[in-house]
C-alpha cells in the first residue's frame, strides 16, 4: 500500500469525512479515492479556519483536517495554525514537505520545525513503516487533553514509499481525567458558603459537552453565569441567571457582578489575560478548573485548582454539593438584580439598536438579524474588531455551539472560514459570519469557495468605507492621507462569483433583505448582504 493510500485510510478510520486543502498536495487525490471529500479554498489560512470550525461545532468529536503544498503553501498557512493554537482548537494539519535530503537546508521552509512553537505536536514522516505510529500519536493528541493543532509533515519524496499490509491501525482512544477529590470538596465548600459567587464558563464546557451540568450547578446554588467569547452558548443567555458573555465589549451586568463577587469559579477556561476577554477583578477568591495544569496561576491567582475535564469536574462538584444542599436555592433576589441591570443597560443602548438613521447603525442591523433568524437553528460567528464588539454583548445564544466566539488572537478574516466549516459540519443550520469591510479585504475571495463548493452560508457585511476603530489612533494620517479609508462594492462581488448579493442602505429594508437571504441559503445559494453603515466607534465597555 502506497503511503498516501495508508494516510487516507487512517483518516477514514478516524472518522474524517472532509479534507480542506489547496494543491499541490497528493493527499487530496488519495483522500478522494477513500471517499473523503476534498474542499479546495482560495487561501490556505481560510482552509484551516474551515477545519477549525468542523472541530468546534462537533466538540472535537469530528476532527477538522487541512493539507497544503510545501514551501509557499505551508508559509501561507502559518496564521491559521497560530489561530488554532491561540484558541486551543484540535486540527490536523498535513503540509507537504521538501524532499528529505533538502528538508533541513536553508532557505527551505520546514513545516514540522517552523510550526512547532505553536502546535500541540509536530512530526515529519521519514519512514513509511512508521506511518501508523505517527498518526496514532497525532490523533491521541487531537482527541485528548487541551486542544491544539497537530502537524504531520509529508516529505514530497515519500509518496511512492510502501506501507506494510495489512495496515495496523485502530482508531485511538478518547479518555478523560478529573480533579483531586480533596480539592473538589474544598471547592464545593467555598461555593456553598459564598455570599456572591459567579461562574465564568469557557470553551472547555463545549468540548466536554458539559452544558447540563453547568446549568444544574448554577440553578442548585443560584449562581450567576458569565462566559468567555469561546464559552458563549454554553449557558442559555435567556436564562434568568445569565449575565451574558464578555470580550472587549460586555453587558453591564458582567463587570458589575464580577466586581461584587467574593468567589469566582472558572470552569473550562484558561483565564488568559487578553484585551479581547473579560478582565478579572483583583483580590477575588478564584477556583480554577482547567484541562491544562499549565494554566493554573498563569494570569490569575487561584486558591483552588481543579485539573480535569469540565464534565467530570462538574459531576464531582454536584455530587459533593448534593450532600449538604439537597434542593435548588431561591434565586429570586439575584435574578431580579440581574434583570434590573440588563434593563438599565439595554435602555441606554436601545436608541442605537433600533435607530432609523441612514447610513445604518450596525447595532440596528445586528438587532434586526437576531430577531429575524431562528436563533436555535443558527450558528453565528464574528470577525475581529467592530463586528465582534457590536455583536457579542447583545446576541443571546440559547443552544450550545450556536455561537463560535473567539478573541485571544484576533486575525481579520477568520469568520468566513468558520462559517463555511460550520455549514459543512452542520448542513441543517443557518450559518452566518458577521464581518466588516476591513476583514473582507483579507479573505473575501473565498466567498467564491462557498459558491464553488456549494456551501450556502450567509455573510453579513457591515460596510462603513472606513477602518472606523482606527480613526481615534490615526487622526493625522487620516486627515492628511486618508489612510483609514477603504472601499468596495462587495454585493456586486458576491453576484460576480455566482452568489446572492444585496446592498442595503435603508433601515426598512434590513429585515426583508435578511429574509430573502435566508431563503436563498435554503435553495443552496451562498449569500452576502452588504449593509452600508455609519462609522460607529462606541462599544459597551465596563462602566457604560
Amino acid at each position: 500500500m502506497k503511503l498516501g493510500t495508508a494516510i487516507a485510510e487512517i483518516m477514514r478510520r478516524e472518522g474524517i469525512e472532509i479534507l480542506c486543502g489547496y494543491p499541490v498536495n497528493h493527499l487530496i487525490e488519495h483522500a478522494a479515492k477513500a471517499e473523503i471529500r476534498p474542499v479546495m479554498v482560495r487561501q490556505e489560512r481560510v482552509g484551516i479556519h474551515m477545519a477549525d470550525a468542523i472541530s468546534r461545532v462537533t466538540s472535537g468529536r469530528s476532527i477538522g483536517a487541512f493539507c497544503m503544498q510545501h514551501g509557499p503553501g505551508a508559509e501561507n498557512a502559518m496564521g491559521g495554525v497560530a489561530q488554532c493554537f491561540g484558541e486551543s482548537v484540535p486540527v490536523l494539519v498535513l503540509p507537504m514537505g521538501y524532499q528529505r535530503r533538502l528538508a533541513h537546508i536553508e532557505p527551505n521552509f520546514n513545516s514540522s520545525e517552523a510550526m512547532k512553537p505553536f502546535a500541540k505536536s509536530s512530526e515529519p514522516i521519514v519512514l513509511a513503516t512508521e506511518v501508523a505510529n505517527i498518526f496514532r500519536r497525532a490523533f491521541t493528541r487531537l482527541k485528548n487533553g487541551r486542544g491544539g493543532p497537530v502537524i504531520v509533515e509529508i516529505p514530497s519524496d515519500m509518496w511512492n514509499e510502501e506501507v506494510p499490509e495489512p495496515l495496523n491501525y485502530t482508531p485511538v482512544l478518547r479518555t478523560r481525567y478529573g480533579a483531586d477529590p480533596v480539592h473538589v470538596k474544598e471547592a464545593a465548600g467555598l461555593l456553598v458558603n459564598a455570599e456572591r459567587p459567579v461562574i465564568y464558563a469557557g470553551q472547555g464546557v463545549h468540548y466536554a459537552q458539559a452544558w447540563p451540568q453547568l446549568k444544574r450547578l448554577a440553578e442548585r446554588l443560584a449562581i450567576p453565569v458569565t462566559t468567555s467569547l469561546g464559552g458563549k452558548s454554553s449557558f442559555p443567555e435567556t436564562h434568568p441567571l445569565s449575565l451574558g458573555s464578555g470580550g472587549l465589549a460586555v453587558p453591564r451586568a458582567v463587570p458589575k457582578f464580577l466586581a461584587e463577587a467574593d468567589v469566582i469559579f472558572g470552569i473550562g477556561c484558561s483565564f488568559t489575560e487578553t484585551n479581547f476577554g473579560i478582565a478579572m477583578p483583583k483580590g477575588k477568591t478564584i477556583i480554577h478548573s482547567t484541562l491544562d495544569p499549565n494554566h493554573l496561576n498563569k494570569d490569575v491567582e487561584a486558591k483552588i485548582g481543579l485539573v480535569g475535564d469540565a464534565g467530570l469536574v462538574l459531576d464531582a462538584l454536584l455530587e459533593e454539593i448534593g450532600k449538604t444542599v439537597t434542593a435548588d436555592r431561591d434565586a429570586s433576589a439575584v435574578t431580579a438584580e440581574i434583570a434590573a441591570s440588563h434593563r438599565e443597560w439595554l435602555a441606554k443602548w436601545m436608541p442605537k439598536l433600533t435607530s432609523n438613521d441612514a447610513p445604518l447603525s450596525p447595532y440596528r442591523v445586528l438587532w434586526d438579524l437576531q430577531h429575524t433568524v431562528d436563533i436555535e437553528n443558527t450558528i453565528i460567528t464574528h470577525d475581529a474588531g467592530s463586528p465582534r464588539d457590536q455583536l457579542s454583548p447583545f446576541w443571546k445564544a440559547v443552544k450550545p455551539l450556536t455561537y463560535l466566539g473567539w478573541g485571544k488572537t484576533t486575525q481579520l478574516g477568520y469568520g468566513l472560514g468558520l462559517a463555511m466549516g460550520a455549514k459543512l459540519a452542520r448542513p441543517d443550520k443557518l450559518c452566518i459570519n458577521v464581518w466588516g469591510d476591513a476583514a473582507i479585504g483579507f479573505t473575501g475571495m473565498d466567498f467564491e469557495t462557498a459558491v464553488r463548493e456549494r456551501i450556502p452560508i450567509m455573510s453579513i457585511l457591515l460596510n462603513n468605507f472606513s477602518m472606523a476603530i482606527e480613526l481615534k489612533v490615526m487622526p493625522i494620517s487620516t486627515e492628511k492621507y486618508r489612510s483609514t479609508d477603504i472601499s468596495g462594492d462587495y454585493a456586486a462581488m458576491a453576484r460576480a462569483f455566482g452568489g446572492h448579493g444585496e446592498r442595503v442602505t435603508r433601515p426598512e429594508d434590513i429585515v426583508p433583505a435578511i429574509k430573502r437571504g435566508i431563503q436563498k441559503t435554503r435553495e443552496g445559494v451562498p449569500v452576502l448582504l452588504e449593509f452600508i453603515t455609519a462609522k460607529e466607534t462606541e462599544v459597551s465597555r465596563p462602566g457604560t
